[in-house]
């Protein structure tokens, strides 16, 4: 099988089709079909079922596609080992959740791009959830998301112990307001439904907003509440519009963790990333605000 094959092959599950595929890989359609044709040919086996102007992908498609991003992963990730033994050349493929990249990853980054100068860095910011399923997929080469995480295929090193505190505008105490949460995959988001529940919040209303700055601005304004943790709160251009309030420890405890896939081969840029994470100091969460 050629890798070429094997991008085309894995563009057209992605993409949804012939032609989304064909401009990705910024080729003409018949390109695609000739080179999934080939492929089936060479495997012997049907890899979509053809539904009119559409493709579903059959079931010995799914295991290609698995065997797929393992064996794309590996091209990638050999050639960035090989050129980083001499020139420190490649690239870095790096998750992020929105808090942790809007005020932890710039100092890492730059730490990281001073000890390897010649590897491209490309970040990525979205749910924990989200991030999981790209480093399984080995569409990232590792990140940073809300612990715990355990998953047979993933090594997970918690790097920081947060504690999450609730959060509202400075002499707001009405109970009837909404939480202001990320999307669905959050960590934070989950451990914040979790503490309504228990705590007998009298709304179970949800604000879902983008970016973490969003989140604090509209608590900052009194028209909800979040739970983020402390630290988060103390680097944020609204703190002094803030104030916290501790929260039971099985809730308040969660950790940052990095994540990268088992089966990846060892890449110096993540050891180095993992290093300078564990000595990241962050903000005392015994401040008070």
């Amino acid at each position: 099988m050629e890798f070429i094959a094997l991008r085309t092959f894995q563009a057209v599950v992605e993409e949804g089709g012939i032609l989304s595929a064909s401009r990705k890989l910024n080729t003409v359609q018949s390109n695609v079909t000739t080179r999934i044709k080939r492929l089936e040919e060479e495997l012997g086996a049907e890899l979509f079922y053809r539904k009119g102007r559409g493709l579903e992908l059959a079931p010995s498609g799914k295991v290609l596609l698995e065997y797929t991003r393992q064996l794309l992963q590996l091209e990638s990730q050999a050639g960035a080992a090989v050129r980083q033994v001499g020139e420190m050349s490649g690239e870095l493929r790096i998750g992020s959740m929105e808090s942790f990249a809007a005020l932890r990853l710039p100092p890492l980054l730059k730490s990281l791009r001073e000890t390897h100068r010649g590897v491209d860095l490309f970040v990525q910011t979205d749910t924990s959830a989200a991030l999981i399923e790209q480093v399984l997929e080995h569409k990232l080469d590792c990140a940073f998301v809300g612990g715990p995480v355990r998953h047979p295929e993933l090594n997970a090193v918690d790097v920081f112990e947060d504690q999450l505190v609730l959060v509202r505008a400075k002499h707001q105490h009405q109970s009837n307001l909404p939480l202001i949460l990320f999307r669905e995959g959050c960590a934070y988001r989950a451990r914040a439904l979790q503490w309504q529940q228990e705590a007998g919040y009298q709304s179970d209303d949800v604000m879902e907003l983008g970016t973490l700055d969003g989140i604090l601005g509209c608590v900052a304004m009194g028209l909800g509440y979040t739970l983020m943790p402390r630290w988060i709160v103390l680097g944020n251009r609204h703190c002094d519009e803030l104030e916290t309030e501790a929260i039971s420890p099985h809730l308040a405890e969660i950790s940052t963790t990095l994540i990268y896939h088992r089966n990846s081969l060892p890449l110096k840029a993540i050891e180095t990333l993992l290093e300078q994470a564990k000595a990241l100091e962050l903000p005392t969460n015994n401040a008070v605000i």
